[in-house]
């Protein structure tokens, strides 16, 4: 299918703009690029509360926000873990998507910062991720939350630090886990799929920008063989929670999580692929400018539904 034009028009635009490329800029701009995205977001959805506090994390406390809608019943909790290449993103930026998550879905968002690359390398980010998984089961009941129907969530670097602490969570006996959901995850280090070609510049990610992130957060090359870095290292998937994967045709990452997909169904984990004609990574986001980001957070927003339903 062709680029879809609301894509092709926000490309054009930032090719005007004169955007460089990720691995063309600062560690400085890329922060400064990412949080810029929050520009592109439709209006944030209401929720009852909004509650800022943090999370003791091996490295110290991290902040943690919590999206609260009102609710006479315990509520199902999505810890929300978001993306920006393990080196940008933050509780900021992501909070449109977690207003709408909360709202529409009737969950309760969990969303943890965490300790980012390059001054943090692996295994910093998944370690906080684990450590905030961990806690927000303790104290789910304290915020109105339902510790024994919990998912984890991400989106690119965002979805491979879900899909690790999924796997860790199995790893070591828990926490249980209803479900992940992995949104266009970054999950294979040594990836050399057909889409690394196919997809290698004009979608906004580029094959290098990838691997510059990839750089970024890996403390040495040998890192992206450990599958707590690159979960589809994972020879077992066995056991793994019911799993939703969001992926987009025209992304460098696209065949890594296709090819995720079909080890996990192999293993016997329910999964459920979903591939979008005409997108590009980065549009979960993007709610304001790519009207077709709807169906993305449609999709999480039924699957949750049904992984939630007792």
């Amino acid at each position: 299918m062709a680029l879809d034009p609301a894509v092709k028009n926000l490309i054009d635009t930032l090719n005007e703009q004169g955007l460089k490329s990720f691995e063309q800029m600062s560690i400085a701009e890329v922060r400064e690029v990412v949080e810029s995205f929050s520009g592109l977001q439709a209006p944030k959805a209401d929720v009852a509360r909004v509650v800022d506090t943090v999370y003791p994390g091996p490295g110290g406390d991290q902040a943690i926000r919590l999206y609260i809608p009102e609710s006479e019943t315990p509520l199902p909790v999505v810890v929300y873990i978001h993306g920006g290449g393990w080196v940008a993103g933050s509780l900021d930026v992501t909070e449109q998507p977690c207003r709408a998550l909360a709202s529409d879905a009737q969950v309760i968002v969990a969303a943890p910062s965490y300790r980012k690359a390059p001054e943090h390398k692996f295994p910093a980010a998944p370690e906080d991720a684990f450590a905030a998984l961990n806690w927000v089961i303790e104290h789910a009941a304290e915020f109105g939350g339902d510790s024994t129907r919990v998912a984890v969530m991400g989106d690119s670097a965002g979805g491979n630090l879900a899909a690790v602490t999924a796997l860790r969570a199995r790893d070591t006996g828990g926490p249980a886990l209803r479900a992940q959901v992995l949104i266009y995850p970054v999950i294979d280090g040594t990836a050399r799929f057909p889409s690394r070609e196919e997809n290698a510049e004009g979608y906004l990610i580029t094959t290098q920008a990838i691997d510059w992130f990839w750089e970024q957060y890996l403390a040495t090359p040998e890192d992206a063989e450990n599958p707590y870095a690159s979960p589809a290292k994972a020879a077992d998937l066995s056991g793994l929670p019911s799993t939703l994967l969001l992926l987009n045709e025209y992304e460098v990452t696209r065949d890594e999580g296709v090819d995720y997909g079909r080890r996990l169904a192999d293993q016997g984990v329910p999964v459920q692929v979903e591939l979008y004609e005409g997108l590009v990574h980065a549009v979960y986001w993007m709610t304001g400018a790519i009207p077709r980001s709807a169906e993305l957070h449609s999709a999480v927003v039924e699957f949750l539904g049904k992984q939630f339903a007792d």
